[in-house]
């Protein structure tokens, strides 16, 4: 599995803090009622929200390897429109359309996406 360097980087730089990271995500993902899927679009369209290139990039890969389909995930990005303007949805659209096309070309592994909260 290839991690992202900076993740990595943190981790074996600060495993304690990486351990705490893991296991306030893992206390998160279960403390209420959302199902994986659920969480997963929820994560992408607050990084849509955001505007977090690095975050849209991560939860669209995390999206596709949960099994959902490349139209599921380039819907979160058309449901900001109308919240967050054209220019940031046109921006988060081109930046999940970055992932979808590495994923087709096989240039990333969606598989390789860590688990990290």
């Amino acid at each position: 599995m290839k991690l992202p360097d900076t993740y990595r980087g943190v981790n074996a730089r600060y495993p304690e803090v990486a351990r705490a990271f893991q296991a306030l995500g893992d206390a998160i993902h279960s403390a209420g009622p959302l199902t994986e899927r659920e969480r997963r679009l929820v994560k992408l369209a607050i990084a849509v929200g955001a505007r977090l290139e690095g975050g849209v990039h991560s939860n669209a890969r995390k999206c596709l390897y949960s099994g959902m389909q490349p139209d599921e995930v380039r819907q979160v990005a058309l449901l900001a429109l109308t919240t967050i303007g054209f220019p940031s949805m046109a921006a988060a659209l081109t930046w999940i359309e970055d992932v979808i096309g590495s994923a087709k070309a096989g240039s990333h592994d969606a598989a390789a996406e860590p688990e990290e909260p």
